[in-house]
């Protein structure tokens, strides 16, 4: 059972950085497609980045569009952590953000809430000035 717990999120003004953290524990994030997904109030759950497992695709990493060059989404195995770098924040990307974990072998695709087993209760992030 792999347990996620998120950190990071807070009030910010238009155009700042924030980063996230995710630490996991009863697992490794390596043996894990970790991804980080968002959910605005009155909107569904969105995917924004995930990173491959590396015994499967090597670290590789995928984003949205939406952040696609904002956002950097980074692993760091000695600490089982990962980072969510939010840059050129915008008041769109208001959001609770969770992190999740992906077992190997699940279905569907890393862009795909069902696919993700495990999630983090959540934290807070604002954009207003």
């Amino acid at each position: 059972q792999v347990q996620l717990v998120e950190s990071g999120g807070r009030l910010v003004q238009p155009g700042a950085s924030l980063r996230l953290s995710c630490a996991a524990s009863g697992g490794t994030t390596s043996d894990n497609t970790m991804g980080w997904f968002r959910q605005a109030p009155g909107k569904e759950r969105e995917f924004i980045a995930a990173i491959a497992a590396l015994t499967w695709g090597g670290g590789d990493t995928y984003y949205a569009d939406s952040v696609k060059g904002r956002f950097t989404i980074s692993r760091d195995n000695a600490k089982n952590t990962v980072d969510l770098q939010m840059n050129s924040l915008a008041p769109e990307d208001t959001a609770v953000y969770y992190c999740a974990a992906r077992p190997l072998g699940s279905s569907g695709s890393y862009y795909q809430v069902f696919g993700y087993a495990y999630w983090g209760q959540g934290t807070q992030v604002t954009v207003s000035s």
